[in-house]
């Protein structure tokens, strides 16, 4: 009880200070003194210029089954081993799965067939 009257008062207080306060007054934004920023020689001159050890994009590694199971599972529960389930229980819960833990339709399908591959059963 003490505590709900000290959370109903704290309240209270936030919403009268915010209330009887000042406020919030928006300021204008200062226009730049001097030339226009597209033609400044900073801008022209970092435009010409060359990267002089330019290197490629990192390749994407593409993870495996194993590898995604790991990642998005461990996120809410224990992982199972693949053996615990059949093929087709592992179907059914996958395709629960992809929806509640928003997994990628690529990334499900390679968890499903790595299950699938495993499960011995």
């Amino acid at each position: 009880m003490k505590r709900q009257k000290l959370i109903l008062w704290s309240a209270a207080a936030l919403v009268f200070a915010c209330l009887s306060g000042p406020g919030l007054t928006p300021v204008p934004a200062q226009p730049v003194s001097g030339a226009d920023s597209t033609s400044s020689p900073t801008n022209s001159v970092a435009l010409n210029a060359q990267a002089p050890d330019a290197k490629p994009a990192p390749v994407r590694v593409q993870l495996t089954g194993a590898e995604l199971y790991s990642m998005h599972c461990n996120r809410c529960h224990p992982e199972r081993y693949p053996t615990e389930r059949t093929a087709a229980q592992w179907k059914t819960i996958m395709l629960h799965m992809q929806i509640r833990a928003n997994i990628p339709g690529e990334q499900a399908k390679l968890i499903l067939k790595y299950l699938q591959d495993n499960s011995g059963r």
